[in-house]
């Protein structure tokens, strides 16, 4: 409830009005997949944002439960459908972890390049479809064929082109294609030569960096509050890469640059994400050397027909394209997990909206959240 000023001098009342209450979705197109936001606005003023969620919530950590390790794997690749890859990694890391198991050095080179490829992937997405939500058509079609030119290689080694399904407890499902490295190495050179003319339709545009400059300023404290990560943390100054920080895979052995930036706004969250792609396609090409360089060897453990992994619990973590994600695996010597909880990157990042949307006006609401860059499966898991 507000006061208003109604009138002119001394005939002037105060007029009690509501405050309007909006619902964004839960089908609205602006907001990447089944969101719900209940707005309270004030004119066209955002005065308070709720996040609601859980309208794709499909169970998977019950699920876990009742699935063999090989079986997770399928599971866990679909909550964040842009990152497949990437997923499955701290399903196959924990349960290596627990088993004490020793991964074939080339199932390591292969399993960073392919992570890193599926970065490129998932932040190709965003960098195409954020400035198509705020009215920029063209950078849709320059981003998607470099998706498509990077998909043709994922698919020829996995078979798949959003759920690879590749990884397995002890390494790769087989072994790489013959030429494969060639191809994904000219891809990525291709790939390297076109990202600068998304940069130039859309980074110094003066109709987006109106729209985003100074816009949806997210601050540390309230990162670290909320427990931000990847990107849009980066964007606001937060130094943190699990890769440099706490390296697994081969990332130990890489120069993983970190790309920050202190602005925290729209513009600084999307200038990181173009930047991390540069970043990806430099350690794809030194792990497409290193892999050249290796002699040929096994790229998986022989594992036993029923697969247990021996009691106790840990806690394995990656750096997933859209922030950290967290799996706490608990066992009690079964093929199935007693427990697994997953730590999804876009929960903790969308939970913040309820901070930097109010005091913004309706206009702004699209611009902001799309650069918060989120996958709703990845939301609700």
């Amino acid at each position: 409830m507000t006061e208003r000023i109604i009138g002119i001098g001394a005939g002037a009342k105060e007029l009690a009005t509501e405050d309007m209450v909006l619902n964004i979705g839960p089908q609205h197109p602006s907001t990447h997949g089944v969101l719900r936001l209940r707005l309270t606005l004030d004119g066209e003023r955002i005065s308070s944002a709720e996040p609601i969620i859980g309208y794709m919530h499909r169970g998977a950590e019950k699920l876990f439960e009742v699935r063999d390790y090989r079986q997770i794997i399928m599971l866990a690749n679909r909550h964040d459908w842009l990152s497949g890859f990437a997923n499955e990694l701290g399903v196959v890391l924990a349960a290596e972890r627990m088993l004490g198991m020793e991964v074939p050095v080339r199932a390591v080179w292969a399993r960073t390049l392919l992570a890193e490829l599926n970065r490129v992937l998932n932040h190709l997405m965003f960098l195409g479809s954020y400035p198509l939500e705020l009215g920029a058509i063209t950078p849709l079609f320059y981003a998607f064929e470099e998706r498509e030119r990077i998909q043709a290689v994922m698919e020829e080694i996995s078979g798949g082109r959003m759920h690879y399904m590749f990884n397995r407890v002890g390494g790769l499902k087989e072994e790489l294609p013959l030429g494969w490295l060639d191809r994904v190495a000219e891809t990525v050179a291709m790939t390297r030569r076109k990202v600068p003319d998304i940069e130039g339709l859309i980074l110094h545009n003066e109709i987006f960096l109106a729209r985003t400059k100074g816009v949806g300023v997210l601050d540390r404290d309230t990162i670290m509050q909320y427990g931000v990560s990847g990107p849009i943390a980066r964007a606001a100054g937060v130094d943190i890469d699990l890769r440099r920080d706490q390296p697994y895979l081969a990332y130990s052995e890489l120069p993983v640059k970190v790309v920050t930036r202190t602005a925290g706004d729209s513009y600084a969250r999307f200038e990181v994400l173009l930047e991390q792609v540069k970043v990806s396609l430099d350690l794809a090409e030194a792990c497409v050397d290193k892999l050249r360089s290796l002699p040929q060897g096994p790229i998986n453990q022989r594992l036993p027909k029923v697969l247990k992994v021996p009691e106790g619990h840990t806690y394995a973590w990656t750096e997933n394209p859209l922030g950290i994600n967290g799996y706490y695996l608990v066992s009690k010597g079964d093929k199935t997990p007693w427990r697994m909880k997953l730590r999804s990157a876009s929960f903790s990042n969308i939970q913040v909206l309820r901070e930097i949307l109010p005091g913004h006006l309706v206009a702004d609401m699209v611009a902001i959240l799309g650069s918060m860059f989120f996958v709703v499966g990845d939301i609700d898991k």
